[in-house]
């Protein structure tokens, strides 16, 4: 048999801890315990030996509802009783930890009786097996349970929810019920402001409801920064965490004490929040924690979800809207081609019964001669994703095969695959037996064609001749009128000069010059005029200050209206630059200043005004100009005024309401091109009656206008010896003017009469220094064409064009090149000495 030291040396080493305990009730004083009980325990045999058991193991005093000692009491004193085990199968009793804390602890004890040889109980063996680790997991797996359950009842009441409000409604309240909550509010958040609105809440027994409108920012800065954030707010004791002014107020206003809010963020923005109340504080646990997140999201992405199938039902509704609204009929297919869509067009045009032509059942309805190639180009669509299109016959409900024009379209997903087919059907059957008649006509129909055209032909060319005498006749009227008056000036004062020189009387030469000099200054004016109108003057644009050049004009201008007119200008300050010829521009202001007066016979006033115009695209449209920064000079008057079809046809050439010999009807359309041509418009804003403003639009100049000397300097001669002059021009008489001026200058000269004759000097050996031609030449060259070639055989040299009017061909891309430069006629003889002294300078 087994001695009492090996039974002790047994009792020491077993794994299952155990106590013995004497039966002294009610102390049970503890006589001996294994390493095992001290162990699990955490205490020494110095700790517990010769106290009772509960004296060593007393109740954890934080815990009020426990009831370790009396269960374990109860059981001890029954094994005494009874002389019979005592098994407590799960028992919670927590073991002061040697800090003096407890740790929480759940047990199997097995309390025994050992009897004595008179049946008596000599000792009790109390065998405590910990099942912390047991309990734990039994507990978390009966949580989780009741988890699933509670998140299954949760789906249902979700998808019972007809929107999202009823839906967050129904979730708060689940989740009040299951946290035992005295509140659980869903809450809007306006995304345009602070506030968030709470519609309806699940409340407790005797708690008050929530709803209403808050500011959030009102809860103080955790709360803000939490919600703002995405991140759960958790405050267990709103009194204890949260100091005065920092939200405990409101919060204490509603009856929260504790509270878990869960933040609803999309697309980085709050949303939405779920919040749990308690009126009293609470310790809240991690799993009650992550419920309310839990529930949160999956509120959230129910929806989400109900969001996105009602937009696509709104969507699928809108489609079908359309599909049936159009007169085509409209079908769908499948990526493999199978049809599951068509509109209530195919239906109405073919007969069929809904549903009866899905899958491949349509091609039943093709002409039998149509069938096989639509199948087939059909078949490669589907294999390539090509477009479909194809005409073919489709069987109506009258039983008669139509001609329809058969087109699809197929729709990728994000990664290339053909996803849908889009297509359509439409009725082109009348328009191909309308072809079929066009083909049968087709012959006689070219017959009747080319005779209406040639009939067209002589109509429009009796129209041509019809206009063009239209225009003579109102230039003879009126330019030649002028020209006549110029000549008569002219002639006569050559007349004079003559007659005075056959005198000798020379005394009065000076008299006559200048009226013959001022008659050519006033037919060159003229001639400008009509290059204007035709846009083929030669401008010489520069930077000018408008302002500048109204209060220069506007004496000229007193004096050309008369005292009957008064005449005021408006000159904005900071007047932008333009880029224009100031004595086109000039002339432009001083037409429109004499139409004004000749629409106020009985007298009026005239108003000349600037202004900056900043025209957006709209403003821009309106004025036919692209947009940007422009300056305007406006003229108005309060004079007989225009009706629309005159404003409409006034920039017309020649046209004029003025009196035969009165006006050429060339002063608008003058202005017209003058601006057109520097880049800008014009505009006539006239009512009948009511006076008219005719404004002038010019592209805003970042250059300011630099004023130069009215009086041309004469350069210092420079070196003639040995230098060459080509002149060419087909008019003898200026060829000759020109000739006397280069050799008063001192240069050699070579005169040519057209550009071939220019060019067998050019192509010579003879020394020329200098080109001097004219632009419009007979003979099949014109100056520019000379000049070109001029420079093709000698490359730099230099080359002066005399023009009358600006041909396209002297400018290249709206400028000369380098070495060129030009004079118009008429010219002072003083101008073009000092031109050519220039260019032999440079």
């Amino acid at each position: 048999m087994m001695g009492n030291q090996s039974f002790a040396r047994l009792f020491q080493a077993s794994p299952a801890p155990f106590l013995v305990l004497k039966p002294d009730a009610p102390r049970f004083t503890i006589i001996e315990v294994n390493e095992a009980y001290l162990a699990a325990t955490m205490r020494t045999r110095e700790d517990v030996v010769g106290l009772g058991i509960f004296e060593a193991y007393p109740d954890n005093p934080d815990d009020p509802a426990i009831a370790g000692v009396r269960t374990l009491r109860a059981s001890i004193e029954h094994v005494l009783a009874s002389k019979q085990p005592d098994t407590l199968p799960g028992l919670k009793y927590d073991v002061a930890r040697p800090d003096g804390t407890f740790e929480e602890r759940w047990w199997s004890p097995v309390n025994s009786p050992v009897l004595d040889e008179n049946g008596e109980v000599e000792a009790i063996i109390h065998n405590a097996n910990d099942v912390t680790e047991q309990y734990r997991a039994e507990k978390a797996l009966r949580e989780n349970e009741a988890r699933l359950r509670f998140m299954n009842e949760l789906d249902e009441a979700l998808r019972s929810s007809g929107d999202a409000v009823a839906a967050m409604s129904a979730a708060a309240q689940l989740l009040g019920r299951r946290l035992g909550a005295s509140r659980t509010a869903y809450a809007a958040v306006d995304v345009d402001s602070d506030a968030f609105i709470i519609h309806r809440d699940y409340t407790a027994p005797g708690i008050a409801s929530s709803a209403g409108t808050y500011s959030l920012d009102l809860f103080g800065p955790r709360a803000a920064v939490d919600m703002r954030g995405g991140q759960t707010l958790v405050i267990r004791d709103v009194a204890g965490e949260l100091a005065l002014g920092e939200g405990r107020e409101t919060f204490q206003s509603i009856g929260i004490d504790a509270i878990v809010c869960c933040p609803l963020v999309s697309g980085g923005r709050l949303a939405a929040m779920m919040a749990v109340h308690q009126d009293t504080p609470r310790d809240w646990r991690a799993d009650e924690i992550s419920l309310v997140e839990a529930v949160v999201e999956r509120c959230w992405a129910h929806v989400e979800r109900v969001s996105a199938e009602s937009r696509l039902r709104e969507s699928e509704a809108k489609y079908h809207a359309v599909a049936n609204s159009v007169d085509q009929m409209i079908w769908l297919t499948r990526p493999d081609g199978f049809h599951d869509y068509y509109n209530d067009r195919w239906y109405e045009f073919t007969g069929a019964p809904y549903g009866s032509t899905d899958g491949e059942a349509w091609n039943g309805l093709f002409h039998p001669d149509d069938q096989e190639r639509s199948w087939a180009l059909w078949q490669r669509c589907l294999e390539t994703g090509e477009p479909y299109h194809i005409e073919y016959r489709l069987r109506h409900r009258s039983g008669q095969y139509r001609w329809v024009i058969g087109r699809a379209q197929c729709v990728r997903d994000q990664n290339g695959q053909i996803a849908r087919w889009y297509g359509s059907c439409t009725d082109i059957h009348d328009l191909k037996m309308a072809e079929e008649q066009l083909r049968e006509l087709n012959e006689t129909l070219e017959q009747r064609v080319f005779e209406r055209t040639a009939e067209l032909e002589q109509a429009h060319e009796a129209l041509r001749q019809s206009q063009k005498m239209e225009a003579v006749g109102q230039l003879t009227g009126g330019i030649a009128h002028d020209f006549n008056n110029l000549l008569a000036g002219i002639s006569g004062s050559l007349d004079m000069m003559q007659t005075r020189l056959q005198q000798g009387r020379v005394g009065d030469l000076d008299r006559y010059m200048v009226g013959a000099q001022g008659a050519a200054k006033r037919a060159s004016a003229l001639t400008h005029r009509l290059l204007a109108f035709s846009r083929r003057q030669t401008l010489d644009p520069k930077p000018t200050d408008v302002n500048r050049l109204v209060a220069g004009m506007e004496d000229l201008i007193r004096r050309t209206v008369g005292p009957q007119i008064a005449v005021e200008t408006v000159a904005k300050a900071g007047l932008w630059s333009a880029l224009v010829d100031p004595n086109q521009l000039e002339n432009a202001l001083l037409n429109l200043c004499i139409n004004a007066r000749d629409a106020m016979p009985n007298g009026g006033s005239i108003t000349i005004e600037t202004a900056n115009r900043w025209l957006d695209d709209r403003a821009a449209r309106e004025r036919d100009l692209p947009p940007g920064q422009y300056l305007s000079m406006c003229v108005s008057d309060n004079g007989t005024g225009m009706s629309p079809d005159i404003i409409e046809r006034a920039f017309d050439p020649f046209f004029t309401t003025k009196p035969i010999g009165v006006g050429t009807g060339l002063g608008l359309s003058m202005i017209y091109g003058f601006a057109r041509q520097s880049g800008g418009q014009v505009r006539i804003y006239s009512e009948v009656g009511n006076g008219t403003m005719v404004c002038v639009y010019l592209p805003r100049h970042h250059e300011e206008e630099v004023c130069e000397p009215e009086v041309v300097p004469t350069l210092p001669r420079v070196d003639s010896r040995g230098k060459t002059v080509l002149v060419v021009d087909d008019e003898p008489l200026v060829r000759m003017l020109v000739v006397d001026a280069v050799e008063d200058l001192g240069f050699s000269t070579i005169e040519a009469g057209d550009g071939p004759q220019a060019l067998k000097v050019l192509r010579s050996d003879a020394f020329v220094d200098l080109l001097i031609t004219d632009v419009g030449l007979p003979n099949g060259m014109n100056g520019r064409q000379v000049a070109d070639a001029a420079r093709e055989l000698r490359a730099n040299l230099k080359v002066l064009f005399v023009t009358g009017y600006a041909e396209n061909a002297v400018l290249s891309h709206g400028h000369l090149d380098p070495g060129m430069q030009v004079v118009t006629k008429p010219f002072d003889m003083t101008v073009l000495s000092n031109r050519i002294q220039g260019m032999f300078d440079d």
